[in-house]
């Protein structure tokens, strides 16, 4: 096999327990977003518009949707013979098997899959963010440097800071000067992505290290970072400022799908040059009835449309009945909605269904959004 400049590792094994009921049966890169795409995809076609044909999958948690999902990788260019989508799980061996005890301990478990293909360089990234990214320009800007480690960042509100992996930088060369885990008093509100490239025998040597240091927690933002650092390594920045959401939480979920929305959405999904890939079946086109009506909606194949949805993100499959309301929402795939129903400010999760006449959710943003689970039934028996 021929050496390849760069792989990415893509870690998409997490529960993703903020996102409560919708990640239930489901690990949250697999969760429907965008009307007809998936958490991971939007990684997976950063991936394939940068050039970067070879991704491992790291998965976890619930991952038989999410490995029938990605197939041989045909839906995102990455089905190449030598390189293309790997299914990664945990696995046991001689000495036993065990979960991933963390990120850089996921990666851990995979060196063998970084060596067969042996890069110059590793990608690590996650699978559930939200964002257009060109990975090569990030690896150009790493090349330049002659790090061991860049990582991408952002300046977030100050009052946001603590949530994040926090870096102080050097402004004249972009070297990291200091880096702290979520502190309770930040010193700067340039966060990083969660987004590496790693030289890769720097990776490796780091992770062998990690595996067997007892005090480590094996995360890459927890210890390995900040290993590499109080070792002198030449670490750096590679400042990003386009759009970036981690949808992680119910909250941020809803706000950055109503955010898709309008003549001129913060985030383009029609954007061309850099598509959105998706692996989503071809369905037959939506339909909209005598009586149906839409008003800024984003509305997927192979729906049936005979009520009024305002505002709202309806994904495909889903229908919408006679005399039903839908406004401030999303409608993850197969929702039905029966008709007299009326759904505001709310996440209904895909095959959930709303019964005749109920009222869910409320118009007021002050309170909380309302979530329906995958496969559940709402109004049933009343």
């Amino acid at each position: 096999m021929s050496r390849k400049e760069c792989i990415a590792m893509l870690l998409a094994g997490g529960q993703g327990s903020r996102l409560g009921a919708l990640t239930s049966k489901i690990a949250k890169p697999a969760v429907s977003f965008g009307g007809k795409f998936r958490i991971i995809d939007f990684s997976l076609s950063n991936c394939a518009n940068s050039g970067i044909d070879t991704v491992g999958v790291l998965t976890q948690y619930r991952p038989y949707l999410l490995h029938a999902y990605l197939g041989s990788g045909a839906a995102w260019d990455l089905d190449e013979y030598g390189a293309g989508i790997s299914i990664l799980p945990p696995y046991a061996t001689q000495d036993g098997g065990a979960w991933y005890a963390g990120t850089a301990d996921a990666v851990t478990q995979n060196i063998d899959y970084i060596l067969e293909h042996d890069p110059s360089y590793v990608l690590i990234l996650s699978g559930d963010h939200l964002y257009r990214m060109d990975y090569h320009k990030m690896l150009a800007s790493h090349i330049d440097h002659g790090a061991d480690l860049t990582v991408s960042v952002m300046p977030v509100p100050w009052e946001d800071a603590s949530r994040f992996g926090i870096i102080t930088k050097d402004e004249e060369d972009d070297s990291i000067l200091k880096f702290t885990e979520k502190p309770d008093k930040p010193d700067s509100n340039l966060a990083s992505m969660g987004i590496y490239i790693f030289t890769t025998d720097v990776l490796i040597a780091a992770l062998e290290d990690d595996a067997i240091d007892q005090r480590s927690s094996h995360d890459f933002g927890c210890d390995i970072i900040p290993k590499l650092l109080a070792d002198k390594r030449r670490l750096f920045t590679y400042e990003f400022n386009g759009f970036w959401k981690d949808v992680g939480t119910i909250a941020s979920f809803h706000e950055t799908s109503m955010n898709l929305l309008g003549q001129d959405p913060e985030f383009d999904l029609y954007d061309e040059a850099f598509p959105v890939m998706s692996n989503d079946a071809t369905r037959p086109p939506h339909y909209i009835g005598p009586e149906g009506r839409l008003d800024d909606c984003l509305v997927s194949n192979g729906c049936k449309i005979f009520g009024t949805a305002r505002h709202s993100i309806i994904s495909t499959d889903c229908i919408v009945g006679e005399r039903v309301i839908i406004e401030d929402s999303v409608l993850l795939p197969g929702c039905v909605v029966k008709s007299g129903a009326h759904v505001s400010r709310a996440i209904l999760g895909e095959n959930s269904v709303v019964e005749e006449n109920v009222k869910l959710g409320s118009v007021d943003s002050t309170k909380d959004t309302a979530v329906v689970g995958n496969d559940v039934v709402i109004g049933k028996g009343e």
